[in-house]
């Protein structure tokens, strides 16, 4: 029987046998790589996304942060800033009634003063920030009423304590600054 395969026929038969059936080896080994392969890169695209899942997830809770901060930041500047101005209004408030109260009292003594007979000038109300007398007396040389004195002498004093506050208020630090390391 093995001579009836030795033939011409048999002989292709069996060539074209081996010849599939080392395409079939070829193949299957041809799918387990690219299975293979596969599996890999789908391994390597779950990472991906793992990571960018992560890196979303990192960028969202320090912009959270980030925004907290701020908002704390932002707070912590307000009352500083509600601090300052109700520093100015009362230093304000305190000033103009000590201005008034030294009107009233310099036209107290003018007025005694003038009844008494001495007809001396009243005495005048000074300016803020300048010497003590100096612009009253010059208020009073060129005929300025104790009014009109007063009045000078309580918008330089709002317009010293507006200096203040402007320049108390430029001070604060309206952004975060970046924490130093320590």
């Amino acid at each position: 029987m093995i001579p009836r395969f030795l033939n011409l026929q048999g002989m292709i038969g069996i060539a074209a046998a081996m010849l599939v059936l080392t395409l079939f080896v070829v193949k299957a080994s041809e799918a387990r790589h690219w299975r293979k392969q596969s599996g890999r890169y789908e391994q390597l695209y779950l990472a991906e996304q793992g990571s960018r899942a992560q890196t979303i997830a990192n960028y969202r809770a320090a912009a959270e942060a980030a925004r907290k901060e701020d908002l704390a930041h932002a707070g912590r500047v307000a009352a500083k800033q509600r601090t300052i101005s109700e520093r100015t209004t009362h230093d304000l408030e305190a000033r103009l009634a000590d201005a008034r109260a030294r009107a009233v009292r310099l036209q107290l003594e003018q007025r005694s003063a003038a009844a008494a007979g001495g007809g001396r000038r009243a005495a005048a109300v000074p300016a803020a920030g300048a010497a003590p007398g100096a612009a009253g007396r010059a208020a009073q040389e060129d005929g300025f009423s104790f009014s009109d004195r007063l009045l000078a002498t309580e918008q330089a004093i709002q317009l010293d304590e507006l200096i203040k506050w402007v320049n108390a208020q430029a001070g604060l630090a309206t952004t975060a600054e970046p924490e130093q390391p320590n």
